[in-house]
């Protein structure tokens, strides 16, 4: 297949970022996450955030280099697998909302929520009235999320610390 654009090993292609740019950039995001660190552990804020990737490899291979300078008492990756028997019955959410950071931690989500809206509704892994239950539900549980990032922050401004919750 003469021309073909296979992606690199280091997450590159043929017509996309070089390796050292690629490299390099990954270096000044990576410096960037453990400032983030730093600021939620001393100040007291838990922030989470999700990985989006057409494949596992891909998206497990973003999440680990992405964290791989983080403190692992600090940051934590939750890398939900595919929901037990007893978790499809559950709300959709409850899976996510035991993995959601206290004060001063860094989750970082290995799938998120957001499959339910596309990968499982295209796969045929939820039904349609699970698809439409879930997106009349996501902006309302994201909502709640923001609001009581809100609540603590005031609480936590009162005793000098700041928190935040990016869903």
């Amino acid at each position: 297949m003469t021309g073909s654009k296979r992606p690199r090993r280091w997450g590159g292609t043929d017509a996309g970022l070089g390796k050292a740019a690629y490299e390099a950039e990954l270096l000044r995001l990576q410096t960037e996450l453990v400032r983030l660190q730093e600021w939620a552990r001393a100040k007291g804020p838990g922030w989470s955030s999700s990985s989006r990737a057409v494949t596992r490899r891909a998206r497990g291979g973003t999440t680990k280099r992405v964290a791989e300078h983080l403190n692992p008492r600090v940051a934590r990756i939750a890398a939900l697998p595919k929901p037990a028997e007893r978790e499809r019955t559950q709300w959709y959410f409850q899976r996510y909302v035991g993995h959601l950071p206290a004060a001063g931690e860094i989750v970082l989500f290995d799938r998120s929520w957001y499959n339910r809206a596309g990968v499982e509704h295209v796969m045929g892994f939820c039904t349609p009235a699970e698809h439409q239950l879930f997106l009349r539900q996501c902006p309302v549980f994201e909502r709640m999320l923001v609001e009581a990032s809100d609540a603590a922050e005031v609480a936590a401004a009162a005793m000098g610390a700041r928190y935040v919750c990016v869903p």
